[in-house]
């Protein structure tokens, strides 16, 4: 911070108490992205934004990738506005960072290669996708499919 902001910060006429400033973050959206004319018109509309430092697209996975100081609500809303793209934030992680990659909700045929869909925040996928392993391991141990389950069950 330079003395020219610390002494502005006494002059401030605006009505504002404080300002709040933007982090740096790194958005990912899924784009229908079918040749370079879209992909040319996407980039136009994230490059004139305010706030970015750079666009990265990949035409195979259907991600743009917004780096710099931006809300991601404001990106998706940006491209569905100036492009007419249906967008939405990227719904697919690395299928490492998932516990359960394979349970139902989760794997999804549209992933891209070594991604499955992000269980994080949705309410709609089933409670073994967000299980931790200690939870699984109790819930299995007493399952009557377990053939090595308590005996006094």
């Amino acid at each position: 911070m330079g003395v020219l902001d610390h002494v502005s910060e006494y002059f401030d006429c605006s009505h504002g108490s404080s300002r709040r400033h933007k982090s740096l973050q790194t958005v990912d959206v899924r784009v229908l992205i079918d040749c370079e004319g879209c992909e040319r018109k996407v980039r136009r509309a994230l490059e004139g934004m305010k706030g970015v430092r750079d666009v990265t697209i990949e035409a195979n996975a259907q991600k743009v990738t917004v780096t710099g100081y931006v809300e991601p609500n404001k990106v998706v809303a940006r491209i569905i506005h100036r492009t007419g793209k249906r967008a939405e934030l990227y719904p697919f992680v690395p299928y490492d960072v998932v516990a359960h990659p394979y349970a139902s909700g989760v794997y999804d045929n549209r992933a891209p290669r070594g991604y499955v869909r992000n269980t994080e925040y949705d309410p709609d996928v089933s409670r073994l996708a967000r299980a931790s392993s200690t939870e699984v391991r109790y819930t299995t141990a007493f399952s009557d499919e377990n053939a090595s389950a308590c005996v006094i069950m």
